[in-house]
């Protein structure tokens, strides 16, 4: 069997394991045999109600943010690139605090408002990033990087703003949800995150083979027959599609995106027709992890997920930017060769 093949099995077989135990962990102990043979009601509300819509929510949120970071990496040819640090989840978290500050409701075609003024103010701010960037001659990173922390402060800010001006309630909501977690998830927020992140997904694994010679360079993309500004405009609006929904849903959960297509990309190398699936599983998983401790560590309490992931993110950006890496993603051209090769 194919070296790679096995890898992407083996991180399918873990992510499927961890998945299905993280409900048993809690506060509440509960056993498989009380899933099994039927347990108290209490334990078998905790486990169905609660404990199995908040594992799932946070597979589909961590496994679509790590895809998310991957594509932006490969696009922009950067290892810093992903929807946290290009301002793309706080455009998102405007456009939900935007919806949250009017106070008004409403649902269209099985959409709330709120995902959706998330996913246009996430295109918004990757569309502002892209023509701060594509405005100045010649393409660079750096710019791109420093166009997406403006962008950034810029939506932090007016957030910031509406909290001021916010009365007590929708201040509290605001403040709680901008650190992100699964802590009110039902299967209500499951089914309103879909309809964004299966759309968002297939198109990322639709464009494996460009984000290949996108790691290679425009010149070489455009040189191998793709159109790069359309394949650049569908993942903007996959990657704002994805981050919307679960930002909308969750608020802003950062560096998941940054973290897990780093380890992965060490694990199974950077051909993203093997990359997108092990980043999606393991992001899934990551923040499953993450969530499960995140309620564990101080209980009865809980610790929002954000705040959990940013203690981790944090180190591990700071060992991006110590690590020697040139353009682009680090290794990514001799990994990608290598993998080639094989």
């Amino acid at each position: 069997m194919n070296k790679k093949i096995y890898i992407v099995l083996t991180i399918c077989v873990i992510s499927s394991i961890v998945t299905v135990c993280a409900p048993f962990f809690g506060m509440e102990s509960i056993t498989p045999a009380d899933v099994i043979e039927g347990g108290s009601q209490v334990k078998m509300d905790i486990f169905w109600k609660i404990r199995v819509p908040r594992v799932v929510s946070a597979y589909i949120a961590g496994g679509a943010l790590a895809l998310g970071g991957m594509a932006f990496q490969a696009m922009f040819r950067n290892p810093l690139a992903t929807p946290f640090t290009l301002g793309v989840s706080s455009g998102a978290a405007f456009g939900a605090s935007l919806y949250t500050l009017f106070g008004t409701t409403f649902v269209l075609l099985g959409v709330t408002g709120q995902s959706l003024s998330a996913f246009i103010w996430a295109l918004a701010s990757i569309m502002i990033v892209y023509g701060l960037t594509r405005a100045r001659k010649g393409f660079s990173t750096a710019t791109m990087l420093i166009a997406g922390v403006a962008v950034n402060f810029l939506f932090s800010s007016m957030i910031l703003f509406m909290q001021y001006i916010s009365d007590f309630d929708n201040s509290f909501r605001i403040i709680r949800w901008m650190m992100g977690g699964f802590g009110l998830t039902g299967y209500g927020a499951v089914k309103s995150i879909l309809p964004f992140v299966v759309p968002g997904v297939l198109l990322v694994f639709l464009f494996a083979d460009e984000l290949n010679l996108l790691v290679l360079g425009e010149e070489t993309a455009l040189s191998r027959g793709v159109d790069v500004k359309r394949t650049r405009k569908i993942l903007f609006f996959a990657t704002s599609l994805m981050t919307g929904g679960i930002v909308a849903a969750f608020g802003p959960i950062g560096f998941v995106g940054m973290m897990a297509p780093h380890i992965c990309r060490m694990v199974i190398g950077a051909n993203h027709r093997y990359l997108a699936p092990v980043t999606l599983m393991f992001g899934g998983m990551f923040l499953v992890v993450c969530d499960t401790i995140a309620r564990m560590l101080i209980a009865p309490a809980e610790i929002p997920v954000g705040v959990l992931t940013a203690l981790l993110g944090g180190p591990f950006f700071l060992w991006l930017l110590m690590a020697g890496f040139s353009e682009g993603v680090p290794g990514g051209r001799k990994r990608l060769k290598a993998s080639r090769k094989k």
